[in-house]
């Protein structure tokens, strides 16, 4: 008489292996629709570099005059130096409305639902777009950042800064990538999508990515100064170009953990929820 078994439940390890895998193939899916649709690249690395030339050689002449130090180096170049770790944040802000379009159009599309399907897990679906969207958002910081060099940045970061702002660069750029995938999410269209994260972007402009918070009026400068893009440009600020530091780092770590924590716990009770209409 045969017998039948039941088979053994897969062990942890094997649910994680299996999670991994199905990571790295999302991830490769992410980055195949990054290089067969570069418009979206193109929109997320020229609006930062349109920006960068716009203040910098129409406005960096008046607005730089008044920074410290101005005398030495001329207005411009005080305020390229200024301006750049701005720009910096500014762009990797812009490619969450990347991030957001794209799972907002596998979400409307019923590329999600056939997911869903499919043996693949479910965490592994929106780890492909962060970590898709986090590799993206480094290359395009780089790219502009070799733009602020071609026109006269000079930074004096040592290996341990430029190791160290490389560190924090891809810590925000994970957590940003969460928030969108969230507002990717929960958007009911794709033009939603598209326009939400435009919010992030107007962040570095109300901190101190364009001026000095203590130029504003004093209630802005409240607003300036307790919002998480302000200790994330004082520290890429600090480490490219010797600033003080103080307590940013600390501040932009600890903005970074919040914002990756509540964008999956929001993301992923969002898509959690979808999946079970």
């Amino acid at each position: 008489m045969t017998t039948l078994t039941t088979p053994a439940p897969a062990s942890p390890r094997a649910h994680r292996s299996h999670a991994l895998a199905d990571s790295v193939t999302m991830l490769r899916r992410t980055l195949l629709h990054i290089v067969r649709y570069p418009g979206l690249s193109i929109f997320v690395i020229g609006g930062p570099v349109v920006l960068l030339l716009l203040f910098v050689f129409v406005f960096g002449g008046a607005l730089g005059a008044g920074l410290p130090g101005t005398g030495t180096v001329g207005a411009r170049a005080a305020y390229l130096a200024y301006v750049m770790p701005g720009i910096l944040l500014m762009t990797i802000a812009g490619t969450a409305g990347g991030t957001a379009t794209t799972v907002s159009m596998d979400m409307t599309q019923g590329i999600t639902a056939r997911l869903r399907t499919m043996a693949i897990s479910r965490g592994a679906v929106l780890a492909g777009h962060v970590l898709g969207n986090t590799i993206q958002a480094f290359i395009a910081v780089a790219f502009v950042l070799g733009v602020g060099v071609l026109i006269g940045f000079r930074p004096t970061a040592g290996p341990l800064q430029w190791l160290a702002l490389a560190g924090l660069l891809a810590v925000i750029a994970f957590a940003i990538s969460w928030l969108a995938v969230g507002m990717g999410i929960q958007s009911k269209t794709v033009e939603t999508a598209s326009n939400l994260p435009l919010l992030l972007t107007f962040l570095p402009f109300l901190g101190s990515g364009f001026a000095p918070t203590d130029s504003m009026p004093v209630w802005l400068q409240w607003f300036a100064q307790n919002q998480p893009f302000t200790p994330f440009i004082e520290t890429v600020r600090g480490l490219l170009l010797g600033t003080p530091l103080g307590v940013n780092p600390v501040l932009a770590l600890g903005w970074s953990a919040l914002i990756a924590l509540g964008g999956a716990v929001w993301s992923v009770a969002i898509y959690e929820r979808k999946s079970v209409r």
